[in-house]
């Protein structure tokens, strides 16, 4: 028996995210189990590393990390819960997601060292419901827990997590904040593309590709996940801002309290990804973030056609990017002297200004509803002009054929200012109060019968409350 569950969220406005895996309780055939290691030649990036990760730390920010498990005994340090969460280590909803990613890191640096971090809640968690409430107001655990990571030494941050909605995804400015400071430092961060590639209508997929956090932020390293022939995987979300793929299908994954499951999605990509850094870092400690990114996205099997936003540079080559990173190319983002003008700097006895800051998500509402106000004003200003104007004046509404002849000259057929074809009958001329036409000896006329008008003479008074009068 088979039990699936894709786990996602919609939580990106609160910055929160969730794990982004599919995990079964079938183990992998003994054919396809550890397939990942061959595919990303990882054997010889470990001979290349020679420390196999040593003396690097990896903080892995998820659901917890089970360290009672014998793949993980010595090799975890646990760090403070940022979720506010109720479960401890030990409940059936804690660490499940973050036990097989931390082993996914291992796998691949087998000698680094995991920091634990909970910023996240399992969706099977009671507390998971109402856990986007009970964080307003408050920073995000996601940005506690990158702080905390660089404040206590961790030299890669992996993210198998993400913010996957079918709605617009508003940055939130703890996490940009932190992830900058986490680069600025020195410190790779990799996050996951997003499990949503394969929706099911073409709206959903839209949406779902559009946006997804952190792996949109500035800085971090997006990671899709592949199959094993090396082609995007169907659920690995399509985004403009991918970076590399690494293998994301039936990988085998550490589970709490022993044992192992097989876990798909860009969540292990992320983890594996990781531990590729791990050895490129006990290879060259000083390696930078561009650095570390410049050369995965230089020495990854390049796709035909190149970089594409499905799988960005193509899937990791493990081995050539551990060989690589003993000579990186150089930085040519650095700082330098400021050679301007020379400005008042040191203090003026003025109190400082204080700027407040800029929300995106309140420039969004605003303008939108900027928008909706001037469409508004439009259209009651053009309603109330038409409500004005009277029937033939310029720019009003036409004068109905049941008005009878228009302003201007009156005659027979064809005489200017009288209603042509599709206005008002011609055989009906419009009789005067007597019944009578003018000038025609006063003999009866029928409508359409007997002599015409005479020649058109110009109309006096109001055409609308007036007998037509002639001079």
């Amino acid at each position: 028996m088979n039990l699936t569950h894709r786990i996602a969220g919609t939580l990106a406005t609160l910055g929160l995210s969730t794990a982004l895996a599919v995990s079964s309780t079938t183990p992998a055939s003994a054919a396809s189990r550890n397939w990942e290691i061959p595919a990303m030649d990882v054997t010889q990036a470990q001979s290349l590393s020679q420390k196999q990760g040593d003396g690097v730390t990896v903080a892995v920010l998820d659901t917890g990390v089970d360290d009672s498990h014998p793949a993980l005994q010595g090799k975890v340090t646990q760090g403070p819960d940022f979720t506010g969460g109720s479960a401890e280590q030990g409940d059936a909803y804690w660490g499940v997601h973050g036990t097989a990613m931390a082993h996914d890191v291992l796998k691949v640096a087998p000698k680094a060292h995991i920091l634990s971090l909970r910023a996240i809640l399992e969706e099977e968690d009671p507390d998971f419901k109402n856990w986007k409430g009970d964080l307003k107001g408050k920073k995000s655990p996601l940005a506690e827990a990158i702080d905390y990571a660089v404040g206590h030494g961790a030299d890669v941050i992996s993210m198998s997590l993400g913010s996957d909605s079918t709605f617009v995804e508003i940055p939130n400015g703890d996490e940009e904040t932190s992830i900058a400071r986490a680069v600025g430092s020195g410190v790779p961060v990799l996050a996951s593309a997003g499990n949503n590639g394969d929706k099911v209508t073409r709206l959903e997929r839209h949406a779902a590709n559009s946006y997804s956090l952190p792996a949109g932020y500035p800085g971090v390293i997006a990671v899709a996940a592949t199959l094993p022939s090396g082609a995007r995987a169907p659920f690995s979300t399509v985004h403009t801002y991918n970076d590399i793929a690494v293998p994301g299908t039936e990988i085998h994954s550490a589970k709490p309290g022993g044992g192992y499951d097989s876990v798909s999605g860009t969540s292990p990509a992320c983890a594996l990804g990781s531990g590729v850094v791990a050895l490129m870092k006990s290879r060259n400690p000083k390696l930078t973030p561009a650095q570390t990114r410049t050369i995965l996205t230089r020495t990854a099997t390049r796709p035909p056609g190149g970089w594409n936003a499905q799988i960005g540079s193509g899937p990791i080559n493990a081995a050539k990017a551990v060989r690589a990173a003993a000579n990186p190319p150089a930085t040519l983002a650095k700082a330098a002297p400021y050679e301007g003008k020379e400005y008042l700097a040191e203090p003026d006895g003025t109190p400082a200004k204080l700027e407040a800051e800029i929300h995106s998500d309140d420039i969004v509402i605003f303008g939108i509803g900027l928008a909706l106000g001037v469409v508004m004003l439009a259209g009651g200003f053009l309603l109330l002009r038409r409500r004005k104007l009277r029937p033939g004046d310029a720019g009003g509404p036409p004068i109905a054929a049941s008005y009878g002849p228009q302003p201007g000259t009156y005659g027979p057929t064809g005489s200017p200012g009288y209603p042509q074809a599709g206005g008002y009958p011609q055989a009906n001329v419009y009789p005067q109060a007597s019944g009578r036409w003018p000038g025609a000896g006063n003999a009866p006329q029928q409508p359409g019968v007997g002599t015409p008008p005479p020649p058109a003479q110009p109309l006096t008074g109001n055409p609308y409350t007036d007998p037509p009068s002639h001079t």
